[in-house]
């Protein structure tokens, strides 16, 4: 780090008061989330004919659709067919009966899941799909599609190992991908450490406090590589935005040095109230490393604020899940420091709410 933390009165009372939905204890428990999540998907995954599938497509929005990002990410080095990440109300031209569409919607009635689910439907395409209620369930009973169910009762963000984990052990189950027993065994067990060293206020080495009071107050800008990190990297900036409340933004190496890199120039003031937060990972490819290493110091020209983490544990999904694990208690506590309860979003409701009038 680049710059002294700032002195922020913060305690177990200040929390108490704040995090009045407990988001905290969510955070906590996290690693046991991903250990039910991986028995849901041992005793649930439905068999699928992959036989003749030509890609994956996952479709979903916000807490829902980070699960299949991270997929895509997490299997881009292994899987033989492409993984693609849908946002929108209906699906890719390209899908057909030789797809598999994921269906992915926490609540089960995210109108836009719902309408490309349909979609899919209309298609023929095989369909997979994860929920915990809602017309989503509904939809796939009504038409035999294969579904697993996850508990609800959680914020879609905060059920991030009910949307990740179970379709990655019901691709191993179905032969898709190799077994993943180790990479399993160790990021729970990696993520177990990470919860009692977060969740202490008064550790001293509380890099997710300490990298919370760095960004109060300022604007976080993320980057990391390309390569599994990207959608970790997008994780950071919705965790950011929904849980502390603060615009946050990102781009990767090695395309930020071939645009982004040239903007680092004339908004002076501006650009030392931005707090720049480089992910790291030993899987970085060794110009792209290079990369990251040259930027920091152009960057550092003009951003007294360089926070630069590294990925923890041997396998990549241990080393992915680190950094998210990372930054979401860093959103959690930057939350704390700027007095919001990072549960609600009243503002995404509201939305909802006058979609729903028209």
């Amino acid at each position: 780090m680049h710059t002294r933390n700032r002195n922020v009165e913060l305690n177990e009372a200040a929390i108490r008061r704040i995090d009045v939905s407990d988001m905290r204890e969510r955070l906590l428990r996290f690693p046991e989330q991903i250990e039910e999540a991986i028995e849901i998907g041992q005793k649930s995954s439905p068999s699928l004919d992959l036989s003749n599938v030509s890609s994956i497509v996952i479709t979903g929005l916000g807490g829902s659709a980070i699960g299949g990002d991270l997929l895509r990410s997490y299997l881009a080095d292994e899987v033989s067919i492409p993984i693609v990440v849908n946002r929108h109300y209906f699906l890719p031209q390209f899908v057909s009966k030789r797809n598999l569409v994921i269906v992915s919607s926490y609540s089960g009635n995210t109108e836009e899941t719902i309408a490309a689910h349909r979609d899919a439907l209309k298609r023929g395409a095989h369909v997979l799909c994860i929920s915990s209620n809602g017309a989503t369930e509904k939809i796939a009973r009504q038409h035999k599609n294969a579904l697993i169910k996850i508990p609800g009762g959680f914020p879609p963000r905060a059920a991030l190992g009910y949307s990740f984990f179970p379709i990655l052990v019901t691709l191993i189950r179905n032969g898709l991908i190799r077994g993943r027993r180790r990479d399993l065994h160790e990021t729970v067990g990696l993520l177990k450490k990470k919860a009692l060293l977060y969740g202490k206020l008064a550790s001293a080495s509380n890099d997710a406090l300490s990298i919370a009071r760095v960004l109060k107050g300022r604007l976080p800008v993320i980057y990391s590589t390309t390569e599994h990190l990207d959608s970790v990297n997008l994780r950071w900036r919705t965790q950011l935005a929904e849980n502390a409340k603060v615009l946050a933004y990102g781009n990767v190496l090695p395309e930020m040095n071939h645009n982004e890199l040239v903007g680092w120039k004339v908004l002076k003031k501006l650009m030392k109230e931005i707090a720049v937060v480089i992910l790291r990972d030993a899987g970085e490819h060794p110009r792209v490393r290079v990369r990251l290493d040259l930027t920091k110091k152009i960057v550092a020209k003009y951003s007294p604020h360089i926070i630069e983490v590294k990925s923890g544990g041997a396998t990549l999904l241990a080393r992915m899940f680190s950094l998210i694990y990372l930054g979401d208690w860093v959103s959690y506590y930057l939350a704390v420091l700027n007095g919001v309860d990072p549960t609600p979003v009243k503002v995404i409701d509201y939305l909802k709410s006058e979609l729903a009038k028209v």
